[in-house]
């Protein structure tokens, strides 16, 4: 038989109050109405989820397991009341927010003023650092981070929020000095400048062109660092070359100060993501933000 997800919330309420008069009163059902429902309930699922005496009920064994998926479900309806709630309301409390440093891709202060225009009741706290935060211990409310895959954290629900395209680039004083690459293979013979926190983590350049030839190499240049600006800056004073995102790139780019190299060949696709430390559903304090994040690299990519 089908099992009624109102019977399984009815049931979890049951086991809370701890008597079938306690939770009737609570709840609003006529006890006689309630035992049937656990009764069917049971039925449904083809064993006892209580034992019944007349001084108090006790849960068995089976029904400890079947009480933690109950209450899951009860707790989601309370966050379905809390958010309709919160929208008939002009939403409050804080937000904390997680950025990484080198998040130049977004136009923050532009995004914090219409944020606080909309929400003006809304307090905004965001720590803006290289460090991973822990957003379960640290009570942060949601993370912006940047990667090539989903972030791994099985705790934790992650949305893509947007894609950035990166590239290899070089000043053409360097070019003019060392040669420009018609080839991936010839990289090997140029200085690349890594990014990585040190020689052992250094990420790969892996090269892929439209036709699907793909090509891996490690930099092999003095400088390893973990900081896309410094890299940038470094590549404008002819040090070497290295990997930038599209929109990094584009305004030297556009001003000659940064040449494509190998225009033909793209480096692996970073993706933005939005870390969440729950799957419950969002108050409009966070779901606007996230909203307004979206919308605001949407028109840069």
């Amino acid at each position: 038989m089908p099992v009624d997800a109102n019977d399984l919330t009815l049931f979890a309420q049951l086991i809370e109050a701890g008597s079938f008069t306690k939770a009737a009163d609570k709840i609003g059902l006529p006890k006689s109405t309630l035992s049937r429902r656990v009764a069917s309930l049971e039925a449904s699922l083809g064993e006892r989820l209580i034992t019944r005496n007349t001084r108090q009920i006790v849960i068995t064994a089976f029904g400890e397991q079947i009480l933690e998926s109950s209450r899951c479900i009860l707790s989601e309806l309370d966050a379905v009341d809390g958010l309709i709630q919160g929208r008939q309301t002009t939403p409050s409390g804080l937000l904390r927010v997680s950025l990484p440093v080198d998040f130049d891709e977004l136009d923050l202060a532009t995004l914090i003023e219409r944020y606080s225009t909309k929400l003006p009741n809304v307090r905004l706290e965001l720590d803006i650092s290289s460090r991973r935060v822990d957003l379960v211990e640290e009570k942060f409310d949601l993370a912006i981070r940047v990667s090539k895959q989903r972030p791994e954290e099985a705790t934790l629900l992650s949305r893509k929020i947007c894609d950035i395209k990166c590239a290899l680039y070089a000043c053409p004083d360097y070019l003019a000095r060392y040669g420009v690459p018609t080839t991936p293979d010839v990289l090997n013979e140029h200085i690349g400048l890594g990014l990585g926190g040190n020689a052992r983590n250094v990420q790969k350049w892996l090269l892929k062109n439209n036709d699907g030839d793909i090509w891996q190499g490690v930099p092999t240049g003095p400088l390893i660092v973990n900081s896309p600006y410094l890299l940038r800056d470094m590549a404008l004073r002819g040090f070497g070359i290295t990997g930038l995102s599209e929109h990094k790139a584009k305004p030297f780019l556009d001003s000659g100060k940064l040449v494509r190299v190998l225009p033909e060949w793209w480096l692996p696709t970073a993706s933005v993501w939005c870390v969440l430390p729950t799957r419950r559903l969002l108050p409009a304090r966070i779901s606007e933000f996230i909203e307004m994040l979206r919308d605001s690299l949407s028109s840069r990519f």
